[in-house]
């Protein structure tokens, strides 16, 4: 089965520049990601991990059974 796939991969003219483009947008996004969270201000990060502990919002979320 793996002969039949890379002798079609080998037959195709061009092939060889997909992995590197995927690799290259598997490290931008990574690497995006890394600095877009070490950015991320310490104050907000606090804020959004005490949400789900906070009473605001709790009027909208009644259910009368």
């Amino acid at each position: 089965m793996l002969k039949f796939v890379k002798h079609n991969m080998d037959t195709i003219s061009g092939i060889e520049i997909y992995p590197i483009i995927s690799l290259l947008i598997f490290f931008i996004f990574f690497v995006g990601l890394y600095t877009w969270v070490f950015t991320y201000k310490k104050e907000k990060i606090s804020e959004m991990s005490h949400l789900p502990f906070s009473d605001e919002g709790d009027d909208n979320q009644t259910f009368n059974y």
